[in-house]
């Protein structure tokens, strides 16, 4: 009941068999694989295994006794509530209730440790407030459950526990229905009929995960196919949901459409098609796995032609089941821009990779993301105690996507790239957390990092104040909101450089950072580059590479179209004017000269392009942010150096057109060791030099910690020049 391996085969994929059409369109081809694609697929799968993604027999087995005394702890819920309610036992005894799960562990492609999705439905008597209430309550005092904790305020409320062992995400639905036999089925459209939108939600990730397996022509090459692309999604920092990326059954629907498109195709194949399909494909053109359903039980659909947010989605993936959804609602216009690099960049090895030039490892390979950007916003996320971290941490990782989007907004910043991963304050760097009441370190502290592009352009002067600022207020309104805010929680946004991130991260990550840098830089070097996302807004692949792979795209795109590609891409022009720039294009490849240096709050770039002109360019940034209690602190400044040009690398201008491809130390990428004075007599003379000048001084005194530049010793927010030699 519980396994994630599918008991039935969906057939499909043997030599002779008759392959059913499934998807929007026909198949692109049914040709039955080669010896070399078996092949490629053996070595594939031993690839994987390195990577965990594989898990044995016994672990397996272990996550199954976990769902089945999970299931039999419902089971008692439903009856003992019930008889609470003054129903008699002997009906009680017949109402049942019963775990569901879907997510990876349903679709049988869960890693070792993964954590499983489920789903708890009960009959028409059970209250959504005696889940939270009394059952949350029996978990907790369960001897196998820790860490378990309830967020009723979720778009899709669920509880969090471990339970031996293994982590769980429980959704709850209450089906109109008087009893729940062990074997129903959800499927069934009508179970919609009257629920509250909670329920249906809740109820939406099983009937999406039944369906993707119902879609897909040959399970087994599905799943081999998924464990490779969500490993590879993973590796490369793009597999978050809430951060706008994509999540889990996002990819999936992916991997399924590539299936229908190949049906005969081994995995090996499906994840090389995976990348030409979708470095090609032309966003926001929804991908569909089937027809729409026509049911009409009052719930919103996904539909551009009615819904006007609709039209604003900027990479679409419906969900199958009804109420079709989009899955990908939280994508952002940097976000992506990183995914279209990403998968030109994927289809690039993975050409490579069939023509035998290399071996799949490269494909997983992470690249390098605190060399790739000059400039970073880090947010520290503070709390007092484990629980409350936790609690804490879950939320501000919910909302960092809203600072992504006011990032955006800023017309001199053409990328704002969230790195997926949450790193814990290294023992080393405990120093620059942020202090509690007693003026002491707060114990646990987790940071984000964000890295920004800005444009280039003369006399630039960007000022993240709003942004930072309305980004914190939000948080804490919230917080405040769902009763979460408590003592020690803090969050605090700071702008640092490239050269200031040892004060964060641990010195040996950073160094295999810049070993991965350079082996990437090299590597680039001796192929003539990589492939990058068009100037085109669809992100498909530059004309160049196009002929160097002798596809015929022409056929391609025709076989992708589906019906609803028309009202999304009419709608297309009311979308953000952003889109213009979500390429990397060639032309911005340009070498930069500069001398920089840097005061606390403040970034100070000079540049000169081909060594002839000097520009002088200035960044007003928000230095702090912090949300102690019910208040809110913040400091910004701005200063202004020039210098002539030298043929040095620019340090401190955005990275080049290709943002995968960092400067290496042979080409002075780093100028960390510069020489600067601090002149307070230019500080007096330069009143105008920080537009937020009174600010920063009625500031000074607050509690805002100025630490992460790295120079304590100069005055924490005021204006003032720097002499660079």
């Amino acid at each position: 009941m519980w396994n994630s391996e599918r008991s039935q085969s969906n057939g499909g994929g043997g030599s002779g068999s008759a392959t059913k059409t499934l998807g929007m369109t026909s198949a692109i081809s049914t040709a039955e694989p080669k010896p070399e694609d078996i092949q490629k697929t053996k070595e594939l799968e031993k690839s994987l295994e390195p990577f965990n993604v594989f898990e044995a027999e016994e672990e397996l087995n272990h996550r199954m006794e976990i769902l089945a005394k999970l299931n039999t702890l419902v089971k008692q819920w439903v009856r003992d509530v019930s008889i609470s309610k003054n129903m008699p036992e002997a009906m009680a005894e017949k109402l049942g209730g019963k775990i569901y799960t879907f997510g990876s562990y349903r679709l049988g492609v869960h890693h070792k440790g993964a954590d499983i999705d489920a789903l708890c439905v009960a009959p028409r008597n059970i209250e959504r407030a005696d889940y939270f209430g009394s059952f949350f309550e029996l978990l907790k005092q369960q001897p196998e459950v820790t860490e378990c904790r309830a967020v009723e305020e979720a778009f899709v409320p669920v509880i969090k526990m471990n339970f031996d062992g293994i982590e769980i995400d429980l959704l709850f639905a209450r089906l109109a229905l008087k009893e729940i036999p062990d074997n129903f089925d959800l499927r069934d459209d009508m179970l919609l009929k009257n629920l509250d939108q909670k329920s249906v939600r809740s109820l939406n990730g099983c009937r999406v995960t039944d369906e993707i397996l119902r879609l897909v022509p040959n399970i087994d090459n599905f799943r081999l196919a998924l464990r490779t692309i969500k490993l590879w999604a993973k590796r490369h920092g793009i597999y978050s949901n809430s951060l706008g990326y994509f999540g889990g059954v996002s990819w999936a629907m992916l991997v399924a459409r590539t299936c229908q498109l190949y049906p005969n195709a081994v995995a090996a194949t499906l994840v090389h098609k995976f990348f030409l399909v979708f470095s090609r494909w032309k966003w926001p053109q929804p991908v569909l796995l089937k027809q729409p359903d026509n049911v009409n039980l009052g719930f919103q659909v996904w539909d551009p032609r009615v819904n006007v947010q609709d039209r604003f989605h900027l990479m679409p993936i419906i969900t199958p089941a009804y109420p079709q959804q989009n899955s990908t609602f939280n994508v952002s216009s940097s976000t992506r821009k990183v995914m279209l690099m990403e998968f030109n960049r994927g289809m690039q090895i993975t050409d490579d990779i069939m023509m035998g030039k290399q071996m799949w490892e490269k494909l997983f390979e992470a690249p390098s993301f605190f060399y790739r950007y000059r400039h970073f916003i880090v947010l520290l996320v503070t709390s007092s105690n484990a629980d409350d971290h936790l609690e804490w941490c879950g939320l501000v990782e919910s909302k960092i996507r809203y600072l992504i989007q006011n990032l955006e907004r800023n017309q001199h910043i053409n990328l704002a790239h969230v790195n997926p991963k949450c790193y814990e304050q290294h023992e080393q760097n405990s120093a620059t957390t942020l202090n509690g009441a007693d003026g002491k370190p707060t114990p646990f502290c987790s940071l984000w990092f964000i890295g920004l592009e800005f444009e280039r352009s003369e006399n630039l002067n960007v000022d993240l104040t709003e942004s930072i600022q309305s980004f914190t207020d939000s948080v804490h309104k919230h917080a405040v909101h769902i009763k979460l805010l408590k003592d020690g929680m803090k969050i605090e946004a700071r702008h640092v450089r490239r050269k200031q991130l040892t004060q964060y991260l641990d010195p040996n990550l950073l160094k295999r950072e810049r070993k991965i840098s350079d082996s990437y830089t090299q590597s680039s070097s001796s192929t003539g580059g990589t492939a990058s996302a068009s100037g085109n807004s669809n992100g498909s692949a530059s004309p160049a590479d196009a002929g160097s792979r002798k596809r015929k795209s022409s056929d391609l795109a025709s076989s992708l179209t589906s019906p609803v590609a028309a009202s999304s891409a009419g709608s297309n022009g009311s979308a953000s004017k952003k889109r213009r720039n979500d390429s990397f294009d060639g032309a911005s490849n340009s070498s930069f000269c500069s001398t920089t240096s840097t005061t606390p709050g403040q970034t100070t770039e000079t540049q000169s392009m081909e060594g002839n002109e000097t520009t002088t360019t200035t960044t007003a940034v928000s230095n702090t942010a912090t949300v102690p209690g019910d208040t809110g602190t913040l400091s910004t400044s701005s200063a202004t150096s020039s210098s002539p040009a030298n043929g040095e690398r620019d340090e401190s201008a955005a990275p080049s057109s290709s943002a995968e491809e960092p400067p290496s130390s042979a080409e002075g990428g780093m100028l960390d060791d510069e020489s600067c004075s601090f002149d307070p007599a230019t500080a007096a003379s330069n009143p105008n030099g920080n537009p937020h000048n009174s600010t920063n001084n009625s500031n000074s005194g607050s509690g805002s910690n100025d630490s992460s530049n790295g120079n304590s010793s100069a005055p924490a927010a005021s204006a003032a020049e720097v002499a660079c030699s």
